[in-house]
């Protein structure tokens, strides 16, 4: 009987560690991470450029309200972006080397500020800081036809680069990027 008795608050300890120990996942992400390269097609390797995001959704608001016209914003959600540049590069026709970088952003009305800043892991844009900017290149903005809901941020071939293109509701912005 001691024997039982013995067996079976092992049984039970066991029981009670492995369900308190058991691991809890977080819900999905209301704005999950994304992530865009140069080349685009997934079967080249050799990358030049990738860019991991957030998406934010608008769902009903307003861009400006959002990403407020001149103010510094995130470009995204959640983690301000790192993109990724494997190769020397000129970004918005300014240089920039190897590296990773964080994507800041100061929307306009008819341009937009584009900024690599070379802290990385920055949640938001609370604690950017000027002073470690890498690269500032203001390119203009524009409207398109289709409204997407998601930020979205591609690459767009052209010539011996690619265009980073943004958008969001009908609001289009693309960086030049040459390798």
């Amino acid at each position: 009987m001691k024997k039982y008795f013995t067996l079976s608050l092992f049984v039970l300890a066991l029981v009670f560690s492995t369900t308190t120990n058991a691991q809890e996942f977080s819900g999905l992400d209301k704005s999950p991470m994304d992530m865009a390269s140069f080349p685009t097609s997934y079967k080249v390797s050799d990358k030049a450029v990738r860019i991991v995001y957030g998406r934010p959704q608008l769902k009903g608001r307003s861009l400006g309200d959002l990403a407020p016209a001149g103010k510094v914003w995130r470009t995204g959600a959640n983690e301000a972006p790192e993109i990724t540049f494997y190769k020397d590069a000129t970004f918005g026709g300014q240089a920039v080397k190897a590296g990773t970088y964080s994507l800041f952003t100061i929307p306009g009305e008819k341009e937009w500020t584009v900024i690599l800043n070379k802290n990385l892991n920055q949640w938001g844009a609370y604690s950017y800081d000027e002073a470690a900017d890498v690269v500032r290149t203001t390119v203009p903005s524009s409207s398109a036809g289709e409204s997407l809901d998601a930020f979205s941020i591609a690459f767009k071939e052209v010539g011996s680069g690619a265009h980073m293109v943004m958008g969001w509701g009908t609001t289009r912005v693309e960086v030049p990027v040459m390798m």
